[in-house]
C-alpha cells in the first residue's frame, strides 16, 4: 500500500468496519464517489466518525481516476468498470474482484425487501429502491440474496447513483456488454448477462416513475390486467372484467354442449382466438368429452384426423374459412373422407392476410418469382387451400408457421445454393424476419449456429439480398400494435416479460426481441406465448419465494383463456401445506381499458333479420389506436349459439346446414388440377421439414427444375 493510502487507513483507524459493528448504512452521499486518484482497487472499506458526511457504500473502493468525481458521467465510470475488469486477465480474478464489491454493500432494510421493490427476471431474488434528491439526482439502494448478483448490483449503483435522470435513462443494455466479469462462456453467462441488463432496465422504469411522481405531471393509465392467484382471478379494468366474465362458464350451457357432442360423436377444433365465452364453455367441456381441441392454426386439422381415427362423425371448425377448409383436406388427405366439416356460420368467415395473399397484387409477386430461378415461396399457413395451389404451380411453394418459419427459410438457403426465398403474404412477419437475418449478421459464428448449424456470418450476410417478402399484407389485430402502445410498455412495463406474436408491427417486434436477449421476452406462435408463460410460471414456483409475474399478451386476446388455465392449473398444483411462496401472474392487455365491444344487446334490425355487430375497428372490442387491435372481428363470427345451433341439428338436419358445411373444391387450377390436391401439397412439404428437418427432395428438385413444376406450360 502506498503512502498515500497509508495515511488514509491512519486517519480513520479508530473507525471500525461498517460490515461489523457499524450501524447499516443505508445510503452513501453522492461525495463517496469523489476519491483521491491515488486511491486503489480492494482497499479496505474504512469509514469517518458518524459526524461525517463521508459514508462507506457498495462503491467506496470501485477504480479511482483523477477524472472520477461528483460531476462524472455514468458513461465515463463505466468505461472505466470496463477498463478494470478487462485489465484482469483470468476469469477467476474477475470473479474476485465482482464479490469483493459485493462484500461492501450494506444490508438493506428488511422493510425494502418487499415483492413491489423485487428485479423481475433475474435468477436470485434482487430488490430495488429508487427515489430522488432535492436536487433532482437519483438514488438507487440495491441488495440480492446472491453474492455475484450483488456485485452486479453494486457496479450499477456505482455508475448511475447520484446520475441525472437523463443519464439514467440514456445507458442502453448493450452498453454493458463490455462489463465481460466471468468471460460470459461457460454455464449460467446467459443468467448473468440477464442481471446486468434487467437490473438496469428496472433503475429506469422505477426512475421514469418517480421523476413523473416528483414534477407532478400525470402517466399513461395502465393497460388492464387479469391477475391470476391459487385463490382467483382479478380483473383490473372494464376490458379486463369482460375477459374474466366467461372463464367461469354456465354449468347448464357446459353440459348441454357436451351431451350433444357426446350423443353425435362431434369433435371440436377451435383457435386459440376464440370469443371469451366460446373458449370458457369448450375449456371446462374439455374435462367431460376428450374430442374438444383448442391451438394455434397449424395443429386444428391434425387434431381433427386423430378425432376421426376415434369414431368422431362430424368435425366442428371455430375459426376462419382457410381454416376448415385445411382440416376438410387434411381429413380427405387422411382418408376421412366421409367425416362432415362444418364451419360457424353461413356467411363468409374471412382473414385480412388470407385476402391479401390472393389479390392481383400478390399473384404479380409470384409472377416476379417464377422468373428467378432457383425460386422457393414461403407462404403463411394462414392462407386459403386456393392461394396455396395456384401458387405452388407458378413457384415451388412451402407453408410454415410463426414458429417455424426461420428454420424453414434457413434450411432452404442452406441446402439450395444461390436460392432466392420469397415469403408472404404478411408484411410485419416478412421485415421482421428480415431485420431478425440483419442482426444475426452481426454475431459471432457460434452465435449464429446455435440458431442453425449450417449457418454462419458469412453465409447469413449472403442470403440478406435473396430474400424477398410481399410489401402489402397485414392481420388486422397485430397491425395497432404499433407506436402508441410502445411508449405505454416502454414507459409503464419495460421491466415485464413482453410477449409478442411474430406479426406484430416492427417496433413492437423490436421491443420484444430486446427483451428476449435479456431472457424476459418471446417472440413466436401463439404456443410459443403460452409455452413461454407456462415455463416462467413453473420456474417461479420452483424458486418457492413470494413473487409476481407481469406478462403483456402481445397477441389477440382470446389467447386469455388458455392462458389463464394453464396458469391456474400450475398454480394448483403447487402444495399449499408446504409453507412455501405465493406466486401470482399479472396478464396485461396492451389495450384501452374501456376498450369493449359496443354491440347492443338485442342487435340491429335489417329488414327481418336480426344480426348483431361484429366487432372491429370501428366498433371497440379492444380496438384502438391508443392501445392495439387486441379481438379479431373475424374470429368472433364463431359464437356459441351458433356451435349449439350445428351440433343439434346434426345428422338429419344437413340441407340445412349446407351454407355451414366446409365445402370440397371442385375447381381445378390452371393446369387442370384439383385445387385441393394441389394445395395440400405445400403443407405435407412443411409436415416433412418439421418431422426430418430438411426440405423434401421432392420439393428440392422443382425448385432446380421449375419446369417440372408445370410452370412452362401456363406461359405457352
Amino acid at each position: 500500500m502506498d503512502a498515500a493510502n497509508l495515511a488514509m487507513v491512519s486517519s480513520f483507524s479508530k473507525t471500525p468496519s461498517p460490515l461489523s459493528t457499524a450501524k447499516p448504512i443505508t445510503r452513501a452521499p453522492f461525495s463517496v464517489f469523489s476519491l483521491p486518484s491515488t486511491f486503489k482497487p480492494l482497499v479496505k472499506c474504512i469509514q469517518k466518525p458518524s459526524n461525517s458526511t463521508f459514508t462507506c457504500s457498495a462503491v467506496t473502493s470501485f477504480p479511482s481516476h483523477s477524472d472520477v468525481s461528483s460531476s462524472s458521467s455514468s458513461s465515463t465510470k463505466l468505461k472505466l468498470l470496463i477498463s478494470e475488469f478487462k485489465s484482469l486477465v483470468e476469469s477467476i480474478d474477475r470473479v474476485k474482484r465482482l464479490l469483493h464489491y459485493a462484500a461492501l454493500v450494506p444490508p438493506m432494510d428488511a422493510s425494502l425487501k418487499t415483492t413491489e421493490n423485487r428485479v423481475p427476471g433475474c435468477t436470485a431474488q434482487v430488490w430495488l429502491h429508487v427515489s430522488i434528491d432535492e436536487e433532482g439526482k437519483m438514488r438507487f439502494l440495491a441488495d440480492s440474496d446472491s453474492e455475484m448478483t450483488k456485485g452486479f448490483c453494486a457496479c450499477l449503483v456505482w455508475m448511475l447513483d447520484g446520475a441525472a435522470p437523463g443519464e439514467v435513462l440514456a445507458l442502453k443494455t448493450e452498453d454493458l456488454n463490455g462489463l465481460n466479469v466471468v468471460g460470459l462462456n461457460g454455464k449460467g453467462s446467459a443468467s448473468r448477462v440477464n442481471t446486468w441488463h434487467n437490473v438496469l432496465v428496472s433503475m429506469q422504469k422505477r426512475t421514469r416513475a418517480v421523476v413523473a411522481e416528483s414534477q407532478g405531471r400525470p402517466r399513461s393509465g395502465p393497460f388492464p390486467s387479469l391477475v391470476v392467484t391459487a385463490d382467483g382471478i382479478q380483473p383490473k379494468g372494464s376490458y379486463a372484467e369482460s375477459q374474466a366474465r366467461f372463464l367461469f362458464p354456465d354449468e347448464s350451457r357446459v353440459q348441454e354442449l357436451v351431451n350433444v357432442l357426446k350423443e353425435k360423436k362431434i369433435g371440436v377444433v377451435a383457435h386459440f382466438y376464440m370469443d371469451p365465452e366460446v373458449q370458457g364453455v369448450l375449456t371446462e367441456a374439455q374435462k367431460f368429452w376428450p374430442h374438444i381441441h383448442i391451438s394455434d392454426s397449424l395443429v386444428m386439422a391434425d387434431s381433427a384426423v386423430n378425432m376421426a381415427k376415434s369414431g368422431c362423425q362430424f368435425i366442428s371448425v371455430l375459426g376462419v374459412d382457410f381454416m376448415s377448409e385445411n382440416v376438410r383436406a387434411i381429413l380427405d388427405q387422411a382418408g376421412f373422407p366421409e367425416v362432415g366439416v362444418y364451419r360457424m356460420s353461413d356467411e363468409r368467415i374471412g382473414c385480412s392476410l388470407a385476402e391479401a395473399a390472393s389479390s392481383p397484387s400478390y399473384m404479380d409477386y409470384l409472377a416476379t418469382a417464377s422468373i428467378s430461378s432457383p425460386s422457393l415461396h414461403v407462404v403463411y399457413i394462414n392462407t386459403s387451400l386456393e392461394t396455396k395451389a395456384f401458387s405452388h404451380e407458378l413457384v415451388p411453394t412451402i407453408t410454415c408457421t410463426s414458429s417455424n418459419v426461420v428454420q424453414t427459410i434457413l434450411q432452404a438457403f442452406a441446402e439450395v445454393p444461390d436460392l432466392k426465398v420469397w415469403y408472404g403474404p404478411d408484411t410485419y412477419m416478412g421485415s421482421n424476419i428480415m431485420e431478425l437475418f440483419s442482426q444475426m449478421s452481426m454475431m459471432t459464428d457460434e452465435e449464429i449456429s446455435e440458431i442453425h448449424p449450417l449457418h454462419n456470418r458469412s453465409s447469413i450476410k449472403s442470403l440478406l439480398p435473396r430474400l424477398h417478402y410481399f410489401q402489402d399484407g397485414t392481420c388486422i389485430v397485430h397491425h395497432l400494435f404499433g407506436h402508441e402502445v410502445v411508449e405505454t410498455i416502454n414507459e409503464m412495463y419495460s421491466d415485464a416479460f413482453l410477449t409478442a406474436h411474430f406479426e406484430v408491427p416492427g417496433e413492437m417486434f423490436s421491443l420484444a426481441m430486446e427483451a428476449k436477449k435479456r431472457g424476459m421476452g418471446v417472440v413466436g406462435s401463439t404456443q410459443n406465448i403460452l409455452d413461454f408463460i407456462k415455463q416462467r410460471v413453473q420456474e417461479a414456483l420452483n424458486r418457492n419465494i413470494d413473487e409476481h409475474l407481469q406478462f403483456i399478451l402481445g397477441t389477440e386476446s382470446g389467447m386469455i383463456t388458455s392462458i389463464v388455465a394453464a396458469v391456474r392449473k400450475l398454480l394448483g398444483s403447487a402444495d399449499p401445506s408446504s409453507g412455501g411462496g405465493k406466486v401470482s401472474v399479472e396478464i396485461v392487455f396492451p389495450v384501452s381499458s374501456e376498450s369493449v365491444t359496443r354491440t347492443s344487446t338485442f342487435g340491429e334490425m335489417r329488414g327481418s333479420l336480426k344480426v348483431n355487430v361484429i366487432p372491429g375497428v370501428a366498433s371497440g372490442e379492444g380496438c384502438s389506436l391508443h392501445g392495439g387491435c387486441a379481438s379479431c372481428p373475424y374470429m368472433k363470427m364463431n359464437s356459441l349459439s351458433s356451435l349449439l345451433r350445428v351440433c343439434h341439428s346434426l345428422p338429419h338436419n344437413k340441407a340445412e346446414l349446407s351454407a355451414y358445411e366446409a365445402a370440397r373444391f371442385s375447381l381445378q387450377t390452371p393446369k387442370g388440377k384439383q385445387i385441393a390436391d394441389i394445395g395440400c401439397q405445400p403443407i405435407l412439404h412443411m409436415r416433412h421439414f418439421q418431422a426430418t428437418k430438411r426440405l423434401p427432395e421432392q420439393l428440392i428438385n422443382q425448385i432446380l427444375q421449375p419446369c417440372d413444376n408445370g410452370r412452362s406450360g401456363m406461359h405457352n
